[in-house]
């Protein structure tokens, strides 16, 4: 009972399991790999604007995934990448269709001015 009180708290712990594992997998990555993985996951983490626990555990888990397969297959990093790892890494990030923090903003936006129209009209 407990488990459940501090999970509507603070989210699913199993998801914050499964986050420290992926992120233990990137850091574990021999290097250049660990450097451009965790690179990325930090990217994420700022601009990825995910705010679906099932979602970003998902895009850890795909980005842990990639790097670790590129390290075993030796694929060099720009290989990965590309010229434009911001582009790269903003195309990763787009693939997860989760809920984002812009699209609150989003509706509220909308909502403000569907407001103003209202109050415009009277």
């Amino acid at each position: 009972m407990a488990a459940k009180w501090i999970e509507a708290l603070t989210g699913s712990l199993e998801q914050k399991k499964q986050y420290k594992q992926d992120k233990a997998r990137i850091d574990g990555l021999p290097e250049p790999y660990a450097s451009a993985a965790g690179a990325m996951h930090r990217y994420l983490m700022y601009s990825g604007n995910v705010t679906d626990g099932d979602t970003l555990t998902t895009m850890f888990t795909d980005l842990a995934d990639l790097w670790e397969r590129a390290a075993v297959d030796g694929t060099p990093v720009r290989e990965i990448v590309g010229d434009d790892p911001v582009e790269f890494t903003e195309t990763f990030a787009s693939a997860y269709l989760g809920k984002r923090w812009i699209d609150k903003e989003r509706a509220r936006l909308t909502n403000a001015i569907d407001s103003a129209e209202k109050e415009e009209e009277r």
